[in-house]
């Protein structure tokens, strides 16, 4: 939308960095079985800008799962408006979460207190 972008009609990267970190955090929070917090963000690329209209896509897929972390790496994607437009990567970057119990506090990923 118009709000979230520059004088220049590019989208604002914070907007961009927060669809990604929603997006990679639903697969994090089904990896750990619960709620988690992003502690991380590296390797974080612009490649391109999002103009206002464009459609974006975020693709996660994980890298690792640690005690009590999960680590999700994200591409997004952008369509410009029109016919025929293919999708360009737009930006990238790895999250790092901690899962985390009631208390908010750091928990095991998988088999807490399971054995």
């Amino acid at each position: 939308m118009p709000r979230d972008a520059n004088a220049g009609g590019d989208i604002f990267g914070g907007w961009t960095l927060s669809q990604m970190d929603l997006a990679d955090g639903g697969l994090a929070a089904e990896q750990a079985q619960g709620r988690v917090a992003t502690v991380a963000i590296e390797a974080m690329r612009f490649l391109r800008p999002i103009s206002v209209g464009d459609e974006v896509s975020c693709y996660c897929s994980l890298v690792k799962t640690g005690d009590t972390s999960v680590v999700v790496k994200v591409e997004t994607w952008a369509r410009g408006r029109g016919l025929g437009k293919e999708p360009q990567k737009v930006t990238e970057g790895v999250f790092t979460f901690v899962a985390l119990d009631e208390g908010g506090h750091p928990r095991n990923v998988v088999g807490d207190d399971d054995g």
